[in-house]
């Protein structure tokens, strides 16, 4: 695990924002937070109402000094009242937001891709993604977003490739990249950056709710040859974003996973495949691909 530094740089000193989505020490928005705080940056955090009886927010809203205001991001009145709170609070717009907010309706009840609950998938698409689009629209739209500025969401892989158990969640990435893309053409006009970090697979509150997540991670793990990305790598990566050294980057989908976004194979995801392959097999085309494992 990467280490966390041990005091900040002032990278986000005298720079605002919202933070939504931390739930407890494993989410990434939770991590994110504290980076922030010891970067400087002071913000609000939100989450939709249901996880007060959930999470263990208030402990972080005491350790970082910042406002706990509960709003739903599906629903516009919420975020209005939100960004009202939020600007009152600091006396002005803000610099930043983190998105950090995903919810798999149909993975959390094992329904298959093929069979998906169509209510459900809208759901999903609403609190994973277009959550993205109407926070931005209605932050815009009460002038709470200050010129130059910067929006972090986070995403996964599975926004471009296939992976079953994830299922309708990379549907959800793909369209919240889209977003990303759709909105940061938009909103240079104004000199505001959006970004989607592409995370690692990660031991999550979200993560934990996948079937088949632990093999993914290992699968992963030994895939990147740097290894997975941890959530204290996330949220450093993140801090950068938000800060004036990336003054220049939006629109991108940038992956933090340990370079397994890139990799096509690798020797210790081969030989493991070979031994599986070859077991009690006499294949001279797999032997002269793994090579002799008699």
């Amino acid at each position: 695990m990467a280490a966390t530094p041990l005091s900040g740089h002032g990278l986000l000193q005298g720079k605002t924002g919202i933070i939504f989505g931390a739930l407890n020490p494993q989410s990434l928005a939770w991590t994110i937070a504290e980076a922030v705080h010891r970067e400087g940056g002071r913000f609000v955090l939100t989450n939709a109402p249901v996880a007060q009886r959930l999470g263990e927010v208030d402990a972080l809203s005491e350790k970082t000094g910042a406002p706990l205001i509960w709003a739903d991001a599906t629903s516009t009145d919420d975020l209005d009242r939100l960004f009202a709170e939020a600007t009152a609070h600091f006396g002005g717009g803000i610099d930043f937001i983190v998105h950090s907010i995903g919810m798999g309706m149909n993975v959390r009840k094992n329904r298959p891709y093929e069979d998906l609950n169509p209510d459900w998938f809208l759901k999903t698409l609403d609190i994973s993604a277009a959550s993205l689009h109407r926070t931005i629209t209605q932050g815009l739209k009460v002038g709470a977003l200050n010129d130059g500025g910067s929006i972090v969401t986070l995403s996964f892989i599975g926004a471009q490739r296939t992976f079953s158990k994830y299922s309708e969640m990379g549907d959800a990435k793909a369209l919240l990249e889209s977003i990303v893309r759709s909105y940061g053409y938009r909103l240079a006009k104004r000199g505001i950056r959006i970004n989607s970090v592409s995370q690692s697979p990660t031991r999550t509150s979200a993560g934990s709710g996948i079937r088949g997540f632990d093999l993914l991670y290992t699968f992963a793990e030994t895939m990147a040859p740097l290894g997975n990305a941890d959530s204290d790598s996330c949220a450093d990566y993140v801090v950068s974003l938000l800060s004036d050294y990336t003054r220049m980057v939006t629109m991108q989908n940038l992956f933090h996973d340990g370079g397994f976004s890139t990799m096509g194979v690798t020797d210790e995801l081969l030989e493991l495949l070979g031994e599986g392959l070859l077991k009690g097999q006499d294949s001279s085309a797999l032997q002269e691909l793994f090579g002799d494992k008699k």
